[in-house]
């Protein structure tokens, strides 16, 4: 018998915005596992939160992430404190400055690396995961409260700068690195392509590499679902477990980030009709037959999650009405 933890990232709408995109949502299945619940919580984040609620639950199932990462790529490292860092565009919007969609910035590793060896000299020490997600090392800097990208793209950039005692050396490393990629022929290669440039980094995550994150690590396996996970939450999936409606454990749905994130709610009816023919209606089935002895779905937004447990038992609550309402924050 299998307990299943689903965990969708930006599967709740603004709450304005709910109740249109539930009318236009065709989901009878997933209306029936969040209507025929055991368990509905509901939880907000504080406004000092610079990670979205789905980053935090993997935070807390797998330690410290940037170790928890590291180990996903077959890196251990000894000592020191290390941040993830990412390639990203940076671009001006009218009076300010927005951290673009990394997804789209289509870096392929022939170029990335060009970048990382460019950058490497600047750092304490730079590692490479792959084309879109290094480490860096920078003992000093263990008080720096740094936003995840997902968190920051599409605002302000200036309200989600790392902040904290080494923030102006952070700073002064950005503008270093800024000033290397600018015009180099990768990017103006990049452009000619139709490519924005890859003219700044982020990074954020930090751990002590001397904790190891496997102490930290759950029973349960933890799988991510292919489709627009980025390399460094396809890292933190347990290694040869396939993600797949009806196992054990857990497992990420990333399908929906990019539209959430992005706040393209067309694409996110799109993605959430996908979801309700690979995933929800495949799991409802599960449970019904006795698979799945029970089913944990944690929906987020950028600022709230919503916990839901149900089971066979609870498919049986007929007198619950069969509606998406609970898809709201």
């Amino acid at each position: 018998m299998a307990s299943t933890t689903v965990v969708l990232p930006f599967a709740l709408p603004p709450a304005e915005l709910a109740p249109e995109l539930s009318r236009n949502l065709q989901a009878p299945a997933l209306a029936t596992l969040l209507s025929h619940n055991n368990l509905l919580k509901k939880h907000v984040s504080g406004d000092e939160n610079r990670i979205l609620p789905h980053e935090a639950w993997l935070a807390k199932e797998r330690g410290a992430l940037a170790a928890a990462v590291m180990q996903g790529f077959g890196l251990a490292p000894k000592e020191g404190f290390w941040f993830i860092v990412h390639p990203v565009h940076i671009q001006l919007a009218r009076n300010h400055l927005v951290l673009a969609d990394a997804r789209r910035l289509c870096l392929d590793q022939a170029d990335s690396r060009v970048l990382f060896e460019l950058a490497k000299p600047y750092f304490d020490e730079l590692v490479w995961g792959d084309a879109e997600t290094w480490f860096m090392r920078a003992d000093g800097w263990q008080g720096l409260d740094a936003a995840s990208p997902d968190a920051a793209m599409g605002s302000n950039l200036a309200d989600w700068m790392p902040v904290g005692p080494t923030a102006l050396a952070f700073k002064k490393l950005q503008n270093e690195i800024q000033m290397l990629w600018h015009e180099h022929a990768v990017n103006e290669a990049r452009q000619q392509r139709g490519l924005a440039p890859v003219n700044s980094f982020w990074m954020w995550g930090g751990a002590s590499g001397a904790a190891p994150p496997a102490a930290c690590a759950p029973a349960q396996s933890l799988a991510v679902a292919a489709g627009a996970a980025p390399s460094w939450l396809a890292a933190l999936g347990t290694p040869g477990v396939t993600a797949a409606p009806g196992g054990s454990g857990s497992v990420i749905l990333p399908q929906l980030i990019p539209a959430g994130a992005g706040n393209d709610w067309g694409a996110w009816l799109g993605a959430m009709q996908q979801l309700e023919h690979e995933w929800f209606a495949p799991l409802l089935a599960a449970l019904r037959d006795g698979r799945i002895t029970e089913l944990a779905m944690i929906l987020t937004s950028r600022e709230s999650w919503t916990e839901i447990r149900t089971s066979k038992a609870a498919l049986r609550k007929f007198w619950r009405a069969q509606n998406l309402k609970n898809l709201t924050q």
